[in-house]
């Protein structure tokens, strides 16, 4: 079986330094950050200054920080794969293909986040959303308070969620739409190490859209949304090109997938899932494994 691929810097980082942990999402995807990030819970492992998830990613992030061990799995293999989230039928008749709403309070009303461990844990989550408005990203800090609006609309993928949902009375959407990996926002909030779990293969680059007319009628009302999307093959091969050759004064750690990473948006068969998710375990543990002998070195 092929490894997930880790990538890290040779040299010795400096304790006093900003680490950052950014996280990708990718809808189904998520279930390799999902292992990862269960990896990390297992060990205690909670090296981060501050953490940055978008869609899919900010959902794994919040049970990462909350500590509920293989809440966001419970999630993937088992809300997301019934009727009521993901419905081609519904979706035909006018309604939602994927109900991010549904997925989001039933999980949390059965599946309970920690909110107390999150809050003492003190190590604030960035969510990430895109505005309707303007097409531009948008930054939130999580809290008690926001949590149960701001993921849902951070992982409202356009289309498919036929809603936008308001974050301080601004429509918002997928947070992917325009910072996928923001790994740049992070560098400019002064994180001078930074960790990112990708959901795709390193390797991956995003083909722009052959036919973007094709999409316009979809976005007839939104045309800054439109602009996005149209520009968000770009933008994530920028951010790409910044973890393969970031500024001199930081150093980018790099938890990706395998090659044959079995996942796409939109699996629902329950023996990729698994694989996926175990996958990002070993990648988790790891990644853990090989930042103790880092530290060590240092302060050997």
């Amino acid at each position: 079986m092929a490894e997930p691929l880790i990538e890290t810097t040779d040299e010795p980082v400096d304790s006093d330094r900003k680490h950052t942990l950014v996280v990708e999402g990718g809808a189904m995807r998520g279930i390799f950050a999902a292992g990862v990030l269960d990896a990390f819970i297992e060990q205690d492992f909670y090296p981060f200054d501050a953490v940055v998830g978008v869609s899919a990613g900010s959902t794994n992030s919040i049970g990462y920080l909350a500590g509920n061990y293989q809440r966001s799995y419970k999630i993937i293999t088992e809300y997301a794969r019934r009727d009521e989230f993901m419905n081609i039928r519904r979706y035909l008749r006018g309604g939602h293909f994927c109900d991010v709403s549904w997925l989001w309070h039933s999980s949390l009303d059965e599946l309970p986040l920690d909110i107390d461990a999150f809050m003492k844990r003190k190590i604030p989550l960035t969510v990430v959303t895109t505005s309707v408005k303007t097409g531009e990203a948008c930054y939130f800090t999580a809290n008690k308070d926001n949590l149960v609006d701001l993921f849902p609309a951070s992982c409202a993928m356009p289309v498919v969620f036929r809603e936008f949902p308001p974050i301080e009375e601004e429509p918002m959407t997928d947070g992917g739409l325009a910072d996928s990996i923001p790994v740049v926002h992070a560098y400019e909030q002064g994180a001078k190490q930074i960790t990112v779990i990708l959901s795709q293969p390193l390797g991956f680059k995003k083909n722009s859209d052959r036919f973007p007319g094709l999409l316009k009628p979809l976005f007839k009302d939104h045309p800054a949304l439109f602009e996005a999307v149209v520009r968000r093959g770009t933008q994530y091969n920028e951010a790409l090109e910044f973890i393969a050759n970031p500024p001199k004064d930081c150093d980018i750690n790099i938890i990706a997938p395998p090659s044959n990473f079995p996942v796409s948006r939109f699996t629902m068969e329950l023996s990729a899932l698994d694989m996926g998710y175990r996958q990002g375990e070993n990648a988790g543990n790891r990644f853990i494994a090989e930042s103790l002998i880092r530290s060590d070195a240092t302060h050997a």
